[in-house]
């Protein structure tokens, strides 16, 4: 689950990580209010979105004048904000953030993400801030410094002051510094979350150290024991099928091909898209109906992979371990009746009353096409979405 920027320095506050005065807004009078109420003479106002490369595409403005704030704002509430990572489908703008401006002297690179190939935390700087980490990375990888954590310390002093003079901070900016690692950390731990990133973490004129940006991404699988984070949840930034499926508590990644998948188990679709993808097709998603499917999830799963007008064929793939197949079956049947399936429905099922389910099918009278196993099943489905 991803934050907005005013909704990740709200918290940040709380755990002692310095970032500038700001307030949110919702409409271009309550921005000008807030540049009112923070005072000074120069005001940033930046869209809320969940995504980077805000700057670049016209969602970051620095304003002047309260005039200035107020058309800033009208220029981006209600429209859809277009960067390298929303994709071309943008994100939409509903609410504005205002904060005071800063006179910058240096800008900083800090994140804390989990290193899962040494399964430790690892804090990642760079003296390049504001650029896209990615390209640091690509370009001038020695300009990348890590930290690791080892689970039973934490994080040591030695290890704040080695990136801090790595980053060239001296005086009293190294225990400013480490004040917002700790911060960041004390965060990252009470809040499950997967990635805390600030760019740029800058210096000031004044010498203060502050976080400018600030990302957060939440453990999804954490967020029913974090209530007060997970009020801060904007649907309106997801994708509309992926959320309609959490409702169903199916597992759903919307993908940009043509052909439908319908697994139960995660390992079992991916290689099920790997399967369609070695044999010319691309699917349409990705789609876990979980150990537990019943006849109403499989009707729900059908309604959420046919609201993509893209799909031209759908293959479900089913192992009965823990669920029978003869209810999958059911739930085939139903959904083909009651959604009013127009596409091929190609269909794989193995494991349990699988023989069962398979007379259940052509019993119906349905246009449902059997699979004999799930090389079959990929290449019919890959021969019927491209109309052959």
């Amino acid at each position: 689950m991803n934050l907005h920027e005013y909704q990740a320095k709200e918290l940040f506050r709380r755990f002692g990580v310095a970032v500038p005065a700001g307030h949110v807004a919702s409409t271009p009078a309550e921005a000008v209010a807030a540049a009112k109420a923070l005072g000074g003479s120069i005001w940033v106002v930046k869209a809320q979105v969940h995504a980077g490369g805000r700057g670049k595409a016209g969602g970051v403005k620095v304003c002047k004048t309260l005039e200035d704030v107020k058309a800033a704002t009208e220029a981006m509430l209600g429209t859809v904000l277009v960067t390298k990572q929303t994709g071309p489908e943008g994100l939409p703008v509903h609410q504005v953030y205002v904060e005071v401006g800063s006179k910058i002297k240096r800008e900083l690179y800090l994140s804390l993400l989990l290193n899962r190939d040494r399964s430790r935390l690892a804090f990642i700087a760079s003296a390049d801030g504001g650029m896209d980490i990615e390209e640091v990375a690509e370009h001038t990888p020695e300009r990348i410094l890590r930290v690791e954590l080892h689970p039973a310390v934490g994080l040591s002093g030695y290890q704040a002051r080695e990136l801090a003079f790595g980053l060239g901070l001296e005086g009293p900016q190294i225990a400013a510094f480490e004040k917002v690692m700790r911060g960041i950390l004390a965060f990252y731990l009470a809040h499950d979350a997967s990635l805390v990133e600030v760019n740029p973490l800058i210096v000031t004129e004044a010498g203060d150290v502050l976080a400018l940006d600030a990302k957060i991404n939440i453990d999804p699988n954490a967020v029913y024991r974090q209530p007060d984070v997970a009020q801060y949840r904007d649907t309106t930034q997801e994708d509309a099928r992926e959320v309609e499926a959490s409702k169903h508590d199916l597992n759903y990644v919307s993908l940009d091909g043509d052909i439908a998948c319908m697994v139960n188990g995660a390992g079992l679709a991916m290689a099920t898209m790997d399967l369609i993808k070695l044999h010319g097709g691309s699917p349409a998603n990705f789609l876990d109906v979980g150990g537990g499917a019943t006849k109403e999830r499989v009707t729900a799963a059908f309604q959420l992979i046919l609201s993509n007008p893209n799909v031209k064929a759908i293959l479900v793939n089913i192992f009965g371990g823990i669920v029978r197949c003869d209810i999958i079956a059911e739930g085939i049947i139903a959904a083909v009746k009651t959604v009013g399936v127009e596409v091929p429905v190609i269909v794989r099922l193995e494991g349990t009353n699988a023989e069962l389910a398979r007379a259940q099918l052509a019993a119906s009278g349905l246009a449902i096409t059997p699979a004999s196993d799930l090389t079959d099943a990929a290449t019919k489905a890959v021969s019927l979405a491209a109309g052959h």
